[in-house]
């Protein structure tokens, strides 16, 4: 159901019936390791390039969200997926290896709360029962497309993240225990000017601040109903930015309630710069810690605010300025 200009609600409650986040070994190291399903100790999972191993993460994400719902592959209608390769190719060839109904996203590090949205709309609307849905990144690929090769060793500024070796997978549907997805907010692009790909947090901060400002208003929400409002990637400096413009726009947001997925998943390890970014950020922190930590009692009701940078290499290396977009989605216990 439709409210306002670009809020969903979902009468029926679509459920979250499980959910799955593989790692990497830099991920083992930091403080929500014991939240993966899997930790691996080699970055290539056995595979002859990054970009496959990146495709192996999503595969083992999707099947072991799969396996903990109780489901085969043939009972699941449709797969969400989408990464940050060329042609969102880890998404793709991972559906490949699933044979499931697929529909490839992107809206880069944004992606995994568009396909989190998507699924609960699909089931909402009786268009499905079970729908998969995930995202992925992989450092070493990342760097390789987006920025300068690994191997090449440059120097980055204090802005920049660190890339996520990760995925993370849901199971959606329209009956049993679990999780419930309540609503969504579809995010605007939001372009600042800002041209700087290693400042992604300051350009996708506004992004972020627009979305948080239309959920409230259309689901005309007091600014304390959630326990927790998490963002991803902003980082560091995108989580200054955007505490400093939340009052400023009169959204009373406590504070204390306010997170960032790529400051949680790595601590206060100085070696990421500013913190963990990557499709597979925000997928793992999701899907990992802060379900499991719900179905703990930790929290009741989740915001969780997904933003993503739409710029490529191409579109840098013509000068232009980087679109931003963020996606929200609730998440409530009872």
């Amino acid at each position: 159901m439709l409210i306002g200009h670009q809020t969903w609600v979902f009468p029926s409650r679509p459920v979250i019936l499980s959910s799955a986040a593989v790692g990497g070994p830099f991920e083992a190291e930091g403080p929500l390791s014991s939240d993966f399903d899997t930790l691996h100790g080699d970055t290539f999972l056995g595979q002859d390039s990054w970009e496959k191993s990146e495709r192996t993460l999503l595969e083992e994400a999707c099947d072991k969200a799969i396996e903990k719902a109780g489901l085969t592959k043939e009972q699941v209608h449709f797969f969400l997926g989408g990464d940050l390769m060329n042609q969102i190719i880890s998404s793709s060839f991972a559906a490949r290896t699933l044979t499931i109904p697929y529909l490839g996203l992107f809206g880069a590090c944004s992606t995994t709360m568009e396909g989190l949205a998507l699924a609960a709309l699909i089931v909402d609307s009786q268009s499905g029962d079970y729908v998969l849905t995930g995202s992925c990144s992989h450092n070493s690929s990342a760097e390789k497309q987006y920025r300068y090769p690994t191997e090449y060793g440059g120097q980055k500024p204090p802005t920049a993240q660190w890339s996520v070796t990760g995925a993370g997978a849901a199971v959606v549907g329209s009956k049993g225990n679990g999780l419930h997805v309540t609503s969504a907010t579809i995010g605007r692009v939001v372009d600042m000017g800002l041209k700087d790909p290693f400042n992604m947090g300051a350009a996708m901060a506004p992004a972020a601040l627009n979305t948080i400002e239309t959920h409230f208003r259309e689901r005309q929400l007091p600014h304390d109903y959630y326990d927790l409002v998490v963002t991803g990637d902003l980082g560091r400096v995108g989580h200054g930015i955007l505490s400093e413009l939340l009052p400023k726009h009169k959204i009373n947001l406590p504070l204390d309630r306010y997170r960032d997925c790529g400051m949680l998943i790595y601590g206060d390890n100085p070696s990421v710069w500013s913190g963990g970014s990557g499709a597979g950020c925000v997928a793992s922190v999701t899907y990992g810690h802060l379900l499991r930590s719900m179905e703990k009692g930790a929290w009741k009701r989740i915001l969780v605010v997904a933003t993503g940078a739409l710029h490529s290499p191409m579109t840098y290396q013509q000068g232009e300025s980087i679109p931003c977009i963020a996606h929200a989605v609730s998440i409530e216990s009872a």
